[in-house]
């Protein structure tokens, strides 16, 4: 008997199709069974025969079954050894996932924006702008590299602003922090295989370079960032840093520290990842000069992005290139096509070459200033000398490290997610198990100042009640 599912709200058509394949899949519906007609399944379903006839024939196309001229359809002959196992309670256990997902009010997620940030209208005009003038270059494929209006613009933008000397040509135009390292890793594996990195250090280098058959080596951080002498007894030939704000304790790396770090690539014949994480997010004093100028012909690569200050939907990210990796890179993927699209890449073009940009980012600096002093000012009145604040004065978060604190990282994040606290385990940025809990990871991006307040109150409540031992004051 043909049932269809009433609350089930995808077109007629669709239910019949998915029933039919179901029933197939289920062995419910031998091969060579001959199905109703047409006719006669639309009078039992009380439906149209269009709508009949437009579920069996996309079930010829697919091969579930197949009709014979005069006679109707019958269901095709499949090997019973290829049948997937047909979750017949799939729906119902999304559902139930659904419902058991906890609420979540407070968010300290380190990379969340303010969801109000970006600049819907004018990057709608700018975008139409562009669909307007550019309508003839959407029947072809952008270049490779990115589109050279922007990438001139990135580089006249990193030129004043991070102090990089580079040429338009050196800039590759990606879309996102992954797909930047993705194209890299290739183009380093030909002449390396040991990945150095901080640690704790950033998440994503260590999943591409893992994936890309790379052995990792991780290099502790203290408070001028990747330990140098650490890194030199390695046989490391490639590092991952990131100096003017180290991904996630804040710390900055003196001048000194840079010119030693050039000096040991020299040396090896290695080659220094430099990301500029959180760069333009600098609250107390001037941005700092990024590592890349103090030697623009050395074997250094500068990635940075537009997520943490524009949109991470956007996926457009950028790393310039030194030349003699330019060459690898272009014999490589010299038949690949551009990964962000053409459109973006103009109406951002646009919105760098008329100013918006660097008026975008004065305004979310002073925005995230003020989140960045609210959570400051709420951790001192909350926690006052139970915690301390590391890493602060730049960025999107910091870290809190507790004192007495009892709870692992795994309680206490279940114990925050209980009160609808959300927060980012610190110990996915190191490369090994770290014993240590007293460290926390706190985001403010994506919060008013009252909610952050009422997070961090929350947070300070759950530890507080560590061990069933109220400290609360």
């Amino acid at each position: 008997m043909f049932i269809l599912d009433n609350k089930d709200r995808q077109p007629l058509h669709k239910k019949i199709y998915s029933h039919i394949k179901k029933q197939i899949l289920s062995g419910e519906l031998l091969p060579a069974a001959k199905l109703l007609s047409v006719k006669n399944l639309s009078i039992e379903l009380s439906v149209s025969r269009n709508t009949v006839e437009y579920a069996y024939q996309q079930l010829c196309a697919e091969g579930y079954i197949h009709s014979k001229p005069r006679s109707g359809y019958y269901v095709s002959f499949i090997e019973p050894d290829v049948f997937p196992a047909y979750p017949s309670n799939s729906i119902t256990s999304a559902r139930t996932v659904s419902k058991d997902t906890k609420t979540i009010s407070f968010d300290f997620h380190p990379a969340c924006l303010s969801p109000e940030s970006f600049p819907v209208n004018l990057w709608r005009k700018l975008y139409v702008e562009c669909l307007k003038e550019e309508s003839r270059q959407l029947a072809f494929y952008g270049n490779q590299q990115g589109d050279f209006a922007l990438r001139y613009e990135i580089q006249r933008y990193l030129s004043r602003s991070r102090g990089i000397s580079c040429d338009p040509e050196q800039i590759i135009v990606c879309s996102g922090l992954q797909d930047s390292l993705s194209i890299l890793a290739p183009i380093l594996r030909k002449n390396h295989s040991s990945f150095a990195m901080e640690d704790p250090g950033h998440f994503i280098p260590k999943a591409v370079f893992r994936n890309h058959s790379f052995s990792l080596t991780p290099i502790p951080v203290n408070s001028e960032g990747i330990d140098l002498g650490c890194l030199q007894k390695t046989d490391s030939t490639i590092v991952y840093v990131t100096p003017s704000h180290q991904f996630p304790l804040g710390h900055v790396m003196p001048v000194a520290n840079r010119l030693r770090l050039i000096d040991w690539a020299e040396n090896v014949g290695g080659v220094i990842i430099e990301d500029d994480y959180d760069s333009e997010l600098r609250y107390l004093g001037k941005p700092i000069p990024a590592l890349q100028g103090l030697h623009p012909q050395g074997n250094i690569v500068y990635v940075g992005t537009f997520s943490k200050v524009l949109s991470p939907a956007l996926r457009v990210s950028y790393m310039v290139l030194p030349y003699r990796l330019l060459d690898v890179y272009r014999e490589m993927f010299r038949e690949y096509a551009a990964n962000v699209s053409l459109l973006d890449q103009r109406t951002l073009h646009k919105f760098m070459e008329q100013g918006y940009w660097e008026q975008h980012l004065r305004k979310m600096r002073n925005v995230y200033k003020k989140k960045h002093d609210a959570i400051v000012e709420s951790i001192q009145q909350h926690f006052a000398s139970q915690a301390h604040i590391i890493g602060q004065g730049a960025g999107l978060h910091i870290i809190l490290e507790l004192i007495g604190n009892s709870l692992n990282e795994e309680e206490l994040i279940y114990r925050a997610q209980e009160r609808e606290v959300r927060l980012f385990p610190l110990s996915s940025t190191y490369l090994h198990h770290n014993a240590a809990n007293s460290q926390v990871m706190l985001g403010f991006g994506s919060m008013s100042s009252n909610e952050i307040d009422q997070g961090v109150k929350l947070l300070h409540q759950v530890w507080c009640l560590q061990e069933g031992v109220s400290k609360i004051k």
